[in-house]
C-alpha cells in the first residue's frame, strides 16, 4: 500500500499544511514513509456537478459500459469528482464499481406524468400513480428521486404543472418518511408553489421563481440547481416550437431573457445554490467550468460560487470537506482558484479516492 503525502493551502480553513493518504482517506497526523505527491498549491475539493445524467448524451441513451464510463472522465477531467445523476433512463451503476471514476450519486429515474415530458426518457404515470412509483425509485436510486413537475400542455399551448399539488404533497411526503430527498424539474412559475408547499427539497433550472415566492423558498431550506448553461438552450428550443406553440415560445424566451436576474435575486435571499450542467440532456458532458463562470458571470461572487461548487455540495449530498479522516477527492491549482477563474482550467494535481488521476 502506497502512502501519499500533500502539502498546500487547505480550503476552505485557508490553512497551510502537511496532509497524509492512507487508504483512500486524509489524516493530518504524520505517517512515515509517505511519497509527496505534492509540496505546494491550493488544495480544494473536487467540484460536484450536482445535475448530470451519465449514460445519457444529445446523441442518446448508452447503456454500453464504455460510454458510460468516457462520460464520467469527461467530467473527472473537468473537476468533477462527485456527480448526481438526475435521473436516466439506463443503468449506470457500473460507474460506481471502478475507483478510477468519479463518485456517483443517482436518482433512479424521471418520474413523468404520461404524454408530459420527453419520450423514452421517464416513467410516464398519471398521478394516482405518483406515490408508489416515487417508492420503487427510492428504492432504484442512492437518496433521491427525481419528478418532472412541469412541460409544455399542448392543449394548453405553454407550460403547465404535471402533478396536482395534493398528489405532489403525498409523494414527497412519502419520500421523506423513507429517508429519501426529492428533485423537481421545474421551467415556470405556475408549479413552483405546490412543490414549496409540499417540502420539496431542491428545485431544479428554476427559471420561473418570482419574487413571490423566493422568501418561501428560502424559509424552508430549499436548494436551487440552475443549470444555467441548459438555460442559455432556451431560445433555441423557443424556435423550434415557435410554429406549433408561440405563447409556449415567447414564455421560454421571457424565461431566458431574466434567467440571470432570478439566479443573482435567489442568492442575495440566502438560498443556497448547487452547480449543476445538465449534461447528457441536450449539452455535452464536461460543462461544470462553465456552469461556474456563467454563475459568476450572473454576479455571484467566485468565492461563494467555489464554495457551493466544493465542499458546500458535498456537504449537501452528505460528503464531507477536508478533514480528517475525510474521502482524499481534492484537486490541487497553484494558485487561489476562489480569487479568479482561471486556475480551475489548469489543474496541478487531481487525487480521487485517494489516488493520482496520472
Amino acid at each position: 500500500m502506497t502512502v501519499w503525502h500533500v502539502r498546500g493551502v487547505f480550503l476552505p480553513d485557508e490553512q497551510e499544511r502537511d496532509a497524509w493518504i492512507v487508504d483512500g482517506r486524509l489524516t493530518f497526523e504524520r505517517v512515515a514513509g509517505a511519497e509527496t505527491l505534492i509540496d505546494r498549491g491550493w488544495i480544494m475539493p473536487g467540484f460536484v456537478d450536482a445535475h448530470c445524467h451519465v449514460g445519457m448524451s444529445p446523441s442518446g441513451h448508452h447503456h454500453d459500459h464504455g460510454i458510460q464510463a468516457a462520460h464520467a472522465i469527461t467530467n473527472r477531467d473537468a473537476g468533477a469528482l462527485l456527480l448526481r445523476d438526475a435521473g436516466s433512463p439506463v443503468d449506470n451503476t457500473y460507474v460506481q464499481t471502478r475507483d478510477d471514476l468519479p463518485r456517483l450519486i443517482r436518482a433512479g429515474r424521471h418520474i413523468a406524468r404520461k404524454g408530459r415530458y420527453i419520450r423514452g426518457l421517464g416513467i410516464d404515470i398519471e398521478p394516482e400513480d405518483l406515490v408508489a412509483t416515487v417508492e420503487q425509485q427510492a428504492a432504484r436510486g442512492d437518496g433521491w428521486v427525481k419528478i418532472a413537475a412541469d412541460w409544455i400542455d399542448r392543449s394548453a399551448g405553454d407550460l403547465t404543472p404535471t402533478f396536482p399539488d395534493a398528489e405532489l404533497a403525498a409523494a414527497i411526503g412519502r419520500a421523506h418518511e423513507l429517508g429519501v430527498r426529492v428533485a423537481a424539474h421545474v421551467f415556470g412559475e405556475d408549479a413552483l408553489p405546490g412543490l414549496i408547499a409540499a417540502g420539496i427539497d431542491s428545485i431544479e433550472h428554476g427559471t420561473g421563481i418570482t419574487d413571490a415566492v423566493i422568501d418561501a423558498i428560502a424559509g424552508k431550506g430549499i436548494a436551487v440547481v440552475p443549470t444555467l448553461v441548459n438555460i442559455d438552450s432556451f431560445p433555441q428550443i423557443a424556435a423550434q416550437g415557435e410554429a406549433k406553440f408561440p405563447l409556449y415560445a415567447s414564455h421560454m424566451r421571457a424565461l431566458f431573457a431574466t434567467s440571470r436576474d432570478r439566479v443573482r435575486a435567489v442568492w442575495e435571499a440566502g438560498i443556497p445554490i448547487y452547480t449543476g450542467t445538465d449534461a447528457g440532456g441536450s449539452q455535452p458532458h464536461g460543462l461544470i467550468r462553465e456552469e461556474i463562470r456563467a454563475l459568476v458571470g450572473a454576479g455571484i461572487p467566485i468565492a461563494e460560487v467555489m464554495a457551493q461548487a466544493s465542499w458546500r455540495g458535498r456537504e449537501w449530498l452528505g460528503l464531507s470537506g477536508l478533514v480528517e479522516g475525510a474521502e482524499a477527492d481534492f484537486v490541487v491549482y497553484a494558485t487561489d482558484p476562489r480569487a479568479t477563474l482561471e486556475p480551475m482550467y489548469y489543474p496541478q494535481l487531481t487525487v480521487l479516492r485517494g489516488a493520482p488521476i496520472r
